[in-house]
């Protein structure tokens, strides 16, 4: 499977071997990968290039990996000068951990979708993607102990089909009894940090 890095001359590097990967390299453990592409573009659109690279499918599915992906040596695969230009991916990316206590599987398709909750001391993080396919899925907050929490999301904004790199941002409360209705672009992608109010 290829990394983030071959589209500077390719187009392999496509959501749909995304939401392959966890099911391949990374069935029996972490595994390398490049995620945190700020350059975004359907995949229609894309165009592999050298001097400024960028990735299929939307920010948020960028995003989605640093949850979706185990990785204790992860990585900012693009340049600082970009990560200063996206403060808002930043807001996200800064937060997230590179170990994990529990995982929960929200839903999964071998090569179609991925969406997975994971544990970081008491916070819990949120990760979905999908391939070329347009999803709406809802995602059950049941693995939430009991009481009130603070949900913070990340998500393809109203345009993200043709602007991939459009992000919806909310927050909102959120109890182990709610489930959340989640539209995922082409190619796109969806983040949320939950921790306890």
């Amino acid at each position: 499977m290829l990394g983030l890095e071959q589209s500077k001359w390719g187009d392999k590097a496509s959501s749909e071997m995304a939401v392959l990967l966890p099911f391949t390299r990374m069935v029996v453990g972490p595994m390398d990968y490049t995620p945190g592409a700020m350059d975004n573009y359907p995949e229609p659109s894309f165009k592999p290039n050298h001097e400024s690279p960028g990735s299929q499918g939307t920010r948020c599915q960028q995003l989605a990996m640093y949850v979706a992906f185990v990785s204790p040596l992860q990585m900012l695969a693009d340049t600082p000068s970009k990560y200063r230009k996206n403060p808002g991916a930043m807001d996200f990316l800064r937060e997230v951990p590179v170990t994990w206590r529990d995982t929960v599987v929200l839903h999964a398709e071998v090569g179609e979708y991925l969406a997975i909750a994971r544990r970081h001391e008491n916070r819990w993080f949120v990760g979905a993607m999908t391939d070329g396919a347009p999803r709406d899925l809802d995602l059950d907050l049941g693995f939430l102990s009991s009481g009130r929490f603070r949900l913070r999301s990340w998500e393809d904004g109203p345009d993200a089909e043709s602007d991939a790199t459009q992000t919806v941002t909310a927050e909102k409360p959120v109890t182990s009894d709610d489930s959340l209705k989640v539209h995922l672009a082409s190619g796109g992608g969806y983040v949320a940090i939950i921790e306890p109010l």
